[in-house]
């Protein structure tokens, strides 16, 4: 296991070097280390909130002071800043928002109930379960405290709306295109449906028990310990699919896992049937 004094530690000294930047709002820490599961391989993620964009070299300084290796100014997701911290092998990995970007993220799930395909309510998740490592004027402690609030009815319905019919009602549903993939032996493409068929899956699980999305690691474990409804068989439903090497094991492990979740949505007397 990390030391999570150590990781924390680092955190905090890499917070009080953005807090020293006049546009920082904020810096959270997020991720296991934050939720205090992390290993060592887990990296430390901070979110560091700023009114205007930092300029890079203030943000490259910080970046590469302490660095073995860094990588300034990625772009491929979010923008963020990354390195590995020279006296602990430790990667801080440092995601840069605007404030009115993660306000607007939680107004879309919490108040106007829209879902998205796959990982809804992800960033909700995250900012109720960060920590807030430095916050200029309580902005940060407020954002937390309005996203404090049951899992409203209405988004709950809207994700599994907006996410069954995908899994294997519509024509384009996932498991008709991964039938399509196996029949063509194309394990590219079985692969990507797979993922993506998988990201709806479990969408639809965290929303039936009204909780939030915790995002893409450790999802079979996030189910088993926080959803108190889950079909039993689901861990060694995912693992089945996952680990098909033909295409008829492919196809059945869709339906074993798709049948799981209907009985759950039945029972519950919500949308979703693959009759």
């Amino acid at each position: 296991m990390m030391s999570e004094n150590r990781a924390v530690e680092l955190a905090r000294r890499v917070a009080v070097s953005y807090a020293g930047l006049p546009p920082v709002l904020a810096v959270a820490l997020a991720g296991s280390v934050a939720a205090g599961v992390g290993d060592a391989n887990s990296d430390i993620d901070l979110y560091v909130y700023s009114t205007t964009p930092l300029e890079l070299e203030a943000r490259r300084a910080i970046a590469e002071r302490d660095a073995a290796r860094a990588d300034v100014d990625n772009r491929f997701w979010e923008p963020g800043d990354e390195w590995i911290d020279r006296e602990t092998g430790i990667k801080v990995d440092v995601t840069f928002r605007h404030p009115g970007w993660i306000e607007e993220q939680l107004d879309r799930v919490l108040r106007r109930h829209q879902a998205s395909t796959g990982y809804s309510t992800c960033f909700w998740y995250n900012v109720l379960n960060s920590q807030s490592l430095f916050d200029r004027d309580g902005w940060y402690a407020r954002l937390q405290a309005g996203a404090q609030q049951p899992y409203p009815e209405a988004l709950r319905r809207a994700v599994i709306a907006k996410n069954y019919p995908i899994l294997n009602q519509k024509l384009s549903a996932y498991s008709h295109q991964i039938e399509s993939a196996a029949r063509r032996d194309d394990w590219v493409s079985i692969n990507h449906r797979v993922a993506a068929l998988l990201a709806s899956y479990f969408d639809i699980l965290f929303a039936l028990n009204r909780l939030p999305h915790p995002g893409e690691k450790r999802l079979l474990r996030a189910v088993e310990e926080g959803c108190k409804k889950y079909p039993p068989t689901v861990r060694a439903d995912v693992e089945r699919l996952v680990r098909a090497n033909a295409s008829d094991s492919v196809q059945s492990g869709v339906t074993g896992l798709v049948q799981g979740l209907d009985q759950l949505l039945a029972a519950e007397g919500l949308p979703g049937s693959s009759e």
